[in-house]
């Protein structure tokens, strides 16, 4: 019998952000879902963090952030992600993000947002429905 690949994520932290108690409640659920979960820790840069996608080969990128600087760091990411050719990956966004920041965000190919008080079960299952291979 042929089982499914597990799906693969990876839960990074761009920036200074010092705040990574939802990143690991999420990185919990995920592996407790069936999905192998790769946690950068804090403090990464976006090199960082792609750098780990290319290492890891991830089905999924969620970004978590706090700090307020997505719009200078998750575009950054998608950049340098953009360069390397990494385009089948699902990447996703999550902490506290306002609502006028999500468009520009999706422009350039952020999808699935969740911020404080999501469920985890909807995050489970947006990544289960959403996913490029």
């Amino acid at each position: 019998m042929v089982q499914d690949k597990k799906i693969r994520v990876i839960v990074g932290k761009p920036g200074l952000d010092g705040h990574d108690r939802g990143a690991k409640v999420l990185a919990r659920a995920l592996r407790d879902a069936g999905m192998e979960v790769i946690y950068t820790g804090l403090h990464q840069t976006p090199a960082q963090i792609v750098e780990t996608v290319i290492q890891e080969d991830p089905d999924v990128l969620c970004l978590s952030i706090l700090s307020g600087a997505h719009n200078e760091l998750f575009p950054r990411v998608m950049q340098i992600m953009k360069e390397k050719g990494i385009n089948d990956v699902l990447v996703m966004a999550g902490g506290v993000i306002p609502d006028d920041d999500v468009p520009p965000l999706k422009a350039i190919g952020f999808e699935g947002f969740f911020g404080p008080g999501s469920k985890l079960q909807d995050i489970i299952d947006y990544i289960k429905t959403h996913l490029k291979r």
